[in-house]
């Protein structure tokens, strides 16, 4: 009998396709490549057509040989990589390491990895799509061009093993420019009033919010003017002029991409994109569940594409009616907005099978895997599902002069919401008094002031990142999960709780990348790249077009940076710290987590201390200096010299003039001097601050 081989990428993979396929098949794994651009040098010869050079990955030379043998015994190889650009990648130089025949070889791809979707590719199979390739080869060899032309700069100015990056570089900036954003924020106070309102004879009253007067919309600024209008109401007489039934339909969500996974799992599960993507690839590779072997339980992970396959929308809407009936079917097909190109190669990220329900195989699950697979099958069967249907009532109280109003909302209808609800499904539980209706008087039980302030933009989360970079058409579903990675292993990036904040020497690369390399950190111009590698992707545009157009600005750029930070080079600064061991001045230098002391009698010395520096400011706690410090993963702050006896700590600047309302500390905010006691709310120029103490 003729003899098949299948190369796939990983064991875990193999092992679920074999038993898929009879024994005249035999299924092996590559381990991911086998082949990429040398690391000791470029690897692209910019001067012969950017020929980039593929070597043997170190390593895989002893598997390659194990492949090869196996090739020998076969009649025909498939070629069973993951269906995307990168998969397409990987069969190229797998066909190319091998020395395969182009007549016994043909490349298959499936979306999910059930028995039918296996041996349905293998009724399809092809050969290799060169236009995959040759966009996977594109974007491989533009990172590679602005990885090892740029970093060597960044080495020079900051002095140790930074890099840069086509979308690392760009993340970078956007974070960067949302902490000025919050730095510059200058914060606003605002009052809001709830009133307690109940008809003649109800015990219990209802809230109701102040909306201002009758005809217009009032926000109110101080509490002087919110205790006026208290006065006024507590005069006056209420009733209802306005009373308003509808019934809102609140569509069921779409099912998952890559994105809104990453997104999701990181708001509900407190996933980093990381962990995401490695519970889900081993969900999607296979896994043992009891009475049906080893088994891949959601479609291919990586896609933009919210399509999903005729075969999956029967198996679901036979569940949905077998489990809570035919009124819960969805009605007709969503689509998501129509936007940037959308990779409509494979299917949204949904349950292999849904009768394999998260609670039938929690057992053979880890924790977190559990919970994964539960979010992805809820929101496909919710998907499915009818809208959710809510009735409002809305209810306007007046007094002569001012507006209060109260609404309350009932499912009445919970469709989709009956399998899964996300954070913006979830209903205020306010009920509304039956007694009232139109005319009705009410009484007003008590009023409750409460004072806010206007908060500045949110810092990034890995959920909130990932969704401005796909929107801004950054990156694609595969490069997210390493992009968040990298700028935080770099420690470019400090991640605390779920925010990202951006470290000093994130700081000082960044300002490099916007100072040398305008068009690298561009936003505009790395989301036309991304257009550029589609038309790669679908054969419109050769791929050495769009390099040979891309490079000659990035080379001269690289050359101008060199020659300009050759002339602003700056000697190690020279400190009055004394090293302790040997009596040399300390200077200061730079290493992956920004500056230290260290002793220059290095290598004979090699005393080393935190930095800390000193900003001219007395401590308002004690008196003692301020310095600049960082916690533990980078990220900026000041704090007093005599930590820890003193606990004084601020985000932000502090200046040495003291608040002329109040006597408090004062801090530097953007362009603004800001009294550090929010409810003083003191502001004024820092120019004119340093005009006053000059």
């Amino acid at each position: 009998m003729a003899k098949n081989l299948v190369i796939v990428e990983s064991p875990s993979k193999a092992t679920t396709i074999k038993k898929f396929l009879g024994s005249t098949y035999e299924v092996v794994a590559s381990n991911g490549h086998v082949r990429d651009l040398p690391k000791s040098q470029l690897g692209i010869d910019t001067e012969n057509d950017f020929e980039p050079k593929y070597i043997t990955i170190r390593g895989k030379g002893e598997l390659l040989a194990k492949l090869r043998r196996e090739v020998k015994k076969a009649d025909k190889i498939y070629l069973a990589t993951d269906p995307d650009r990168e998969g397409e990648a990987i069969s190229w130089h797998l066909f190319h390491a091998l020395k395969l025949d182009p007549e016994k070889t043909r490349r298959i791809t499936f979306n999910e990895i059930t028995k039918n979707a296996v041996k349905q590719s293998i009724k399809q199979a092809r050969s290799i799509d060169m236009d995959l390739v040759d966009a996977q080869q594109a974007r491989r060899v533009l990172d590679r061009l602005v990885g090892y032309q740029i970093s060597p700069v960044l080495w020079a100015k900051v002095k140790r093993g930074l890099s840069a990056g086509r979308v690392q570089s760009v993340a970078l900036r956007i974070i960067a420019d949302r902490e000025e954003e919050i730095n510059a924020f200058i914060s606003k106070e605002y009052w809001t009033l709830t009133g307690e309102f109940r008809p003649e004879g109800d015990k219990k009253p209802f809230e109701a919010e102040f909306y201002g007067l009758k005809n217009k919309k009032m926000s109110i600024e101080s509490e002087e003017e919110l205790d006026k209008i208290i006065k006024e109401l507590k005069k006056s007489v209420f009733a209802v002029s306005d009373m308003k039934e509808t019934v809102r339909t609140k569509k069921s969500p779409l099912p998952f991409t890559t994105s809104t996974l990453q997104q999701e799992a990181a708001k509900s599960l407190n996933f980093s994109t990381q962990k995401t993507m490695r519970l889900a690839q081993g969900l999607y590779e296979g896994v043992k569940v009891k009475g049906r072997g080893t088994v891949g339980l959601i479609t291919y992970l990586r896609t933009d594409s919210t399509r999903v396959s005729e075969e999956a929308k029967s198996m679901a809407y036979d569940y949905i009616e077998e489990n809570y009936g035919a009124d819960y079917h969805a009605a007709g097909e969503k689509k998501a907005k129509e936007g940037k190109k959308i990779q409509d190669a494979h299917e949204a990220i949904r349950p292999t099978y849904v009768d394999i329900t998260p609670a039938s195989v929690k057992d053979e699950l880890s924790r977190d895997q559990f919970r994964l697979y539960q979010l992805i099958w809820k929101r496909f069967l919710a998907s499915r599902m009818a809208p959710a249907k809510l009735a409002t009532t809305t209810v306007k109280i007046d007094s002569d002069k001012y507006r209060f109003t109260s609404a309350a909302s009932k499912v009445a209808f919970p469709g989709y919401l009956t399998i899964y609800q996300a954070e913006e499904d979830k209903i205020d539980k306010r009920v509304l008094s039956k007694k009232i209706a139109v005319g009705t008087e009410m009484n007003a039980d008590s009023f409750e002031k409460k004072q806010h302030f206007t908060q500045p933009p949110a810092h990034f989360t890995e959920a909130s990142l990932v969704r401005t970079l796909e929107e801004l058409g950054i990156g694609r579903p595969s490069t997210y999960a390493p992009t968040i990675s990298v700028i935080i292993n770099r420690h470019y990036v400090a991640k605390e709780k779920k925010n990202l904040y951006i470290t000093e020497l994130g700081e000082v690369v960044n300002e490099i990348m916007k100072r040398s390399f305008t068009s690298i950190v561009d936003v505009n111009f790395t989301a036309y790249m991304e257009g550029l590698l589609d038309r790669v992707e679908d054969g419109s545009v050769r791929w050495k077009t769009v390099v040979e157009n891309f490079y000659p600005d990035l080379h001269e750029a690289v050359e101008v940076a060199q020659k300009e930070l050759e002339e602003v080079t700056i000697e190690d600064e020279v400190t009055d710290v004394i090293c302790e061991e040997c009596g040399r001045n300390m200077v200061v230098k730079y290493g992956p987590h920004g500056k230290f002391l260290a002793c220059p009698g290095f290598p004979e010395c090699r005393n080393t201390k935190p930095y800390l520096e000193k900003i001219g400011v007395p401590c308002p706690k004690c008196g003692a200096d301020v310095v600049g410090r960082k916690t533990k993963k980078g990220r900026r702050y000041f704090g007093c010299i005599a930590y820890p006896d003193c606990d004084f700590m601020s985000w932000q600047k502090p200046s040495s003039k003291k608040c002329p309302q109040c006597g408090g500390a004062m801090v530097e905010k953007g362009s603004k001097l800001v009294c550090m006691d929010e409810q003083c709310g003191y502001v004024e120029s820092l120019k004119k601050a340093k005009d006053s103490l000059s």
